[in-house]
């Protein structure tokens, strides 16, 4: 059996919350890395595909079930939300936490009011088709979800880090712990190398000169277009970016699902804090959109007077933004 890695952003545009980048892992046989290239199919595609169409804000009950589901399969505990998440963090929570505001940590780490909003039935449907999966030879292994709030984006940007370079390299670090963790030794057949998929970054074609963890690395361009950018790694395997990866990938699907309804719950976080002082702020998405902006104009007064730090709200840009 294969490593097969699928790896997609959430929030990779929006003017306020976290960008989240999710890798989903799974042991493939050769038949089962043919079902996960490809996009689901029959009843499975009611339930994965593109999280753009199957779910939206303030609605991402079917990606809760993802996350419940795939935890459930690999004996993580979820009696919460906030344990969820905590579990499938690539990063510790107190580490995310540790740039906050002494103040103002409840902005975005407070789990008042939070549950679980997908009913039973769902999950249960999800839990079956990864038993599907698992019959037709994929295997779910793992699932990772990185962080990373607005301090750390625009402390990025005061660094000259664009908010792609950002994704970029958040990408290679799951794939990275994904094959240390994984295959860290070779295989029976000799293999410890994996093929991870991921969604296009920033419309890159060549990624060479952007890597970050990958940099300095020997390797060979595969290809290099719109449509696909693959390269090859000894020891490592390969990493290809592909375009509107999360409709014809099943793994970078349930990445995609299951990383949008992380960034949801950390969104509303930050609406419910707001809230508290101004009962009747809009649910905002923190996407470029009128009910976000109604919302940062709403709130400006009150965050200043409690001394919100603005990098810790809404995010910059660099030139490359």
């Amino acid at each position: 059996m294969g490593v097969r890695i699928g790896i997609d952003e959430n929030g990779l545009g929006p003017r306020l919350g976290p960008l989240t980048v999710t890798a989903v892992s799974a042991r493939t046989t050769d038949e089962g890395t043919k079902r996960v290239e490809r996009k689901p199919r029959g009843k499975l595609a009611q339930r994965l595909g593109d999280s753009k169409d199957l779910v939206a804000f303030g609605d991402s009950a079917l990606g809760e079930a993802w996350a419940r589901a795939i935890a459930l399969r690999l004996g993580i505990p979820a009696s919460s939300p906030d344990e969820l998440v905590r579990a499938l963090s690539l990063d510790p929570i107190e580490e995310l936490r540790a740039p906050c505001p002494d103040d103002h940590h409840a902005q975005c780490w407070s789990t008042l009011d939070e549950r679980f909003e997908a009913d039973d039935a769902t999950v249960g449907e999800v839990a079956r088709d990864l038993d599907a999966l698992a019959r037709g030879g994929v295997e779910i292994a793992s699932a990772r979800v990185a962080i990373v709030c607005t301090s750390r984006l625009n402390a990025a940007a005061s660094r000259g880090l664009s908010r792609f370079d950002v994704d970029l390299h958040t990408m290679e670090r799951l794939a990275l712990e994904a094959r240390e963790r994984l295959c860290p030794e070779p295989d029976a057949s000799g293999r410890s190398e994996v093929h991870a998929t991921c969604g296009k970054v920033g419309g890159y074609n060549q990624y060479s000169g952007a890597f970050g963890p990958l940099a300095g690395r020997l390797h060979t361009a595969i290809v290099e277009g719109r449509a696909r950018s693959e390269y090859s790694f000894p020891g490592f395997g390969r990493i290809a970016f592909v375009r509107d990866a999360d409709a014809k990938h099943a793994l970078v699907a349930m990445a995609s699902l299951v990383g949008k309804w992380v960034r949801d719950l950390l969104m509303r976080r930050i609406v419910r804090y707001h809230r508290a002082s101004i009962p009747d702020l809009p649910l905002a998405s923190g996407y470029h959109d009128p009910v976000t902006a109604q919302f940062v104009e709403a709130t400006a007064l009150v965050r200043k007077k409690r001394r919100l730090p603005d990098d810790c709200f809404e995010r910059t840009r660099v030139a490359r933004d």
